[in-house]
């Protein structure tokens, strides 16, 4: 049996039905969970896009075999459970790098304040000396 032949014995064997099942209620609920994170104001609405599309994909690609099937012919991956784990890990490099970037804006962000309060302190003590027995 050829490395072909093997390929096309895996893309053409059933998946498993839990699987499909376990990846649809996955979606779900990590709709749900972001919604009551919203909700609850423990995730900022900016976010909740990115969380919503990811977990909707997942349950729609565990929900419609046949484009599954499709998009793992197409990325030539073995079987729909790898190319769903696949999917799962591209999305959260891509989450991983917007926060990265959100996390490096902040780091400027706080910089340009740190010497901001520290040039409006300077004013002040210029203006203001400090008063007898007090450290400034």
């Amino acid at each position: 049996m050829t490395i072909d032949e093997l390929r096309e014995l895996f893309l053409s064997a059933p998946e498993a039905a839990s699987t499909r099942v376990l990846a649809a209620v996955l979606g779900v609920v990590v709709v749900a969970l972001v919604l009551w994170l919203v909700r609850t104001r423990r995730l900022r609405e900016e976010f909740t896009p990115i969380w919503v599309i990811g977990a909707a994909g997942l349950a729609v690609l565990s929900l419609s075999f046949s484009v599954l099937r499709i998009l793992t012919a197409a990325i030539g991956a073995w079987t729909p459970s790898a190319t769903i784990f696949f999917l799962g890990l591209s999305f959260l490099g891509i989450v991983c790098l917007a926060y990265a970037v959100r996390l490096s804006q902040m780091v400027i962000e706080h910089k340009n304040l740190a010497q901001e309060v520290a040039l409006l302190r300077a004013e002040l003590d210029r203006r203001v000396p400090p008063a007898d027995g007090e450290q400034g």
